[in-house]
């Protein structure tokens, strides 16, 4: 593992924040990293508000999808709300249409099926809405490159407005509105809000026109915080607020869908990371394993009773997509080994029986093992499907795009995509892939990386800084949790290897004598040599709160150890 250590910030801005917060070196630090400057700079990310939230009408053809969907409302129309099986696409579905329905009878939801229709907007979709008198689609987390879908639309007399956050392509579709924030002409502040966050901002342009304040839509904001967390968008700006206001609601007032998630898994209190790893795959494993339709139902329900037997549906689900990803992901490393494709630049697996509802899981689970550019291939219908996951600072969709030619049909982000190619294609393909990536990867992108925020002293890991830095929360792309590195450490004797298969380290260490933390070390149980015998050594870790039979104390989280 790469250990990276971030420059540390200008001398003069550092005493100067330090001096009008009243706030020591390491939390000046970790601030000005984060590009908080100034007081007021501090204020806001400390104190969120929702009046910080921009004005929907500065997204390119906003006026333009109001105006319609208002239209559409005063003529009675029948309108659908379309989006992508994944956990943003059913969130936004669920926001649009539960909105909808607070002002109409006259809205269905749809989302297609990954398996019959694949992901975005589909001619079956369409043919749907024509059979059952739909004039408007709004579609969500999807549609930015449908162009031809949205001409067949229309030649049927079906106006579409399209909210996506996903890159444009050259040419944007023929529809009544295209909001999205990637737009080249689209002057919108935040570059970076999901396709729920896109919705909302309708929705908040949809009240401020009937003159509601924001905060009259703030019971929406767990479906939103939900997909900030799920897709993986950076939380700064706008989705900090976002997922801040969110995530109150998730602890305080959910909607009975998420409520019956989290009464299954009994937690307290959730935070982003929660949200993550335990509400987003319950959610996603319904379009995975069964039908978007099943997540859409359970985060649209009003009635916790029925809520709760959606969620132990979703709940088996969610089982059996571990199970399959476990099994195809032992699978595909065996293909790795018996193919002898150890040293390559990327990781390229096929087998037509692979489940398409978790290769996207198992190209991630890869990464684990080849850290490096990975595309997981499965059959569908008369093409091969896959899910590419790449790995941090290499762009996956660059890559992709320069091997367009064996392509069928590509979308997504820097860091996951998908696609589709004829069978035939799939050796030349692979080549070319692995070509472009080991002609434009730089070579370290290859080791995994621990980006370290600063190096300090034991004795600076107290109660205070954690107090402060709870404040930082929440945490994720772009204000990642605090990663700090202390050298000169030592195990006070009774450091061991614990878990299945003693994979993982426990111990305590010191660094003077005096100040003793708690360490746990996930999957450096191959590490414990180096702590043996009371060696010298240092670590890059985490700080977090241990709970246990009603005592609170920090622990040290290790990412990783050296001599």
């Amino acid at each position: 593992m790469r250990w990276t250590l971030k420059p540390k910030p200008e001398a003069e801005k550092l005493a100067a924040l330090q001096k009008a917060l009243q706030v020591d070196e390491v939390v000046a630090t970790l601030l000005l990293q984060r590009g908080i400057e100034t007081y007021d700079d501090a204020k806001t990310f400390f104190r969120p508000s929702l009046e910080h939230l921009h004005d929907p009408f500065l997204m390119k053809d906003m006026d333009k999808a109001v105006l319609r969907v208002e239209q559409a409302l005063a003529n009675h129309e029948n309108i659908l709300v379309f989006g992508d099986y994944d956990v943003d696409g059913t969130s936004s579905v669920a926001l649009m249409s539960t909105y909808l329905k607070t002002r109409t009878e006259q809205v269905a939801t749809y989302i297609p099926d990954r398996y019959d229709e694949g992901y975005g907007v589909s001619i079956k979709g369409i043919d749907f809405a024509d059979d059952n008198d739909f004039s408007l689609i709004i579609a969500l987390d999807c549609g930015v490159k449908a162009i031809d879908k949205v001409a067949y639309a229309k030649k049927k007399g079906i106006d579409f407005i399209i909210c996506d956050h996903h890159r444009p392509g050259k040419d944007l579709p023929d529809a009544i509105a295209v909001l999205d924030p990637k737009r080249d002409d689209c002057n919108y502040p935040f570059k970076e809000l999901c396709g729920c966050g896109v919705g909302f901002k309708l929705i908040q342009a949809l009240g401020l026109n009937e003159g509601k304040p924001i905060e009259a839509l703030t019971e929406y904001l767990d479906l939103v915080a939900t997909a900030i967390g799920a897709d993986i968008v950076p939380i700064i700006g706008e989705n900090r607020v976002l997922a801040y206001f969110g995530l109150q609601v998730i602890n305080t007032n959910p909607r009975p869908g998420i409520k019956a998630i989290i009464n299954q898994v009994k937690k307290e209190e959730l935070t982003i990371t929660d949200v993550v790893f335990i509400v987003a795959p319950r959610i996603n494993a319904a379009g995975r394993m069964k039908h978007g339709n099943y997540a859409v139902a359970l985060l649209s329900e009003t009635n916790f009773d029925i809520a709760e037997t959606y969620a132990e549906e979703i709940e088996a689900f969610n089982t059996d997509r571990r199970e399959a990803d476990q099994r195809i992901t032992d699978e595909a490393l065996l293909q790795i080994e018996k193919n002898q494709e150890h040293e390559g630049f990327t990781t390229v697996v096929y087998h037509e029986t692979w489940h398409k509802g978790v290769i996207g899981i198992v190209a991630s689970r890869l990464i684990e093992t080849y850290y490096r550019p990975t595309l997981v291939f499965t059959k569908s219908g008369d093409k091969l499907a896959a899910s590419a996951r790449s790995v941090s600072g290499f762009d996956v969709y660059n890559a992709l795009e320069a091997c367009s030619e064996h392509i069928e049909q590509f979308g997504g982000h820097k860091y996951a995509a998908g696609l589709t190619l004829k069978e035939e294609n799939y050796e030349a393909f692979k080549q070319a892939f692995e070509d472009e990536v080991s002609r434009t990867i730089d070579k370290h992108l290859l080791v995994p990386e621990v980006k370290v925020d600063l190096k300090i002293e034991l004795h600076q890991v107290t109660n205070k800084l954690m107090r402060i830095m709870h404040q930082f929360a929440p945490f994720g792309p772009g204000n990642m949790t605090p990663i700090f590195m202390t050298e000169n450490l030592k195990d006070t004797g009774y450091g061991k290897c614990v878990g299945e298969d003693e994979k993982h380290l426990r111990m305590t260490v010191t660094q003077t004598g005096n100040e003793k933390f708690v360490c746990i070390g996930f999957n450096l149980g191959d590490k414990f040599n180096l702590i043996k015998h009371q060696k010298t050594f240092k670590a890059v870790y985490s700080i977090e709160e241990n709970h246990w039979q009603g005592n609170r104390s920090l622990q040290l989280k290790l990412r990783d150890i050296r001599e």
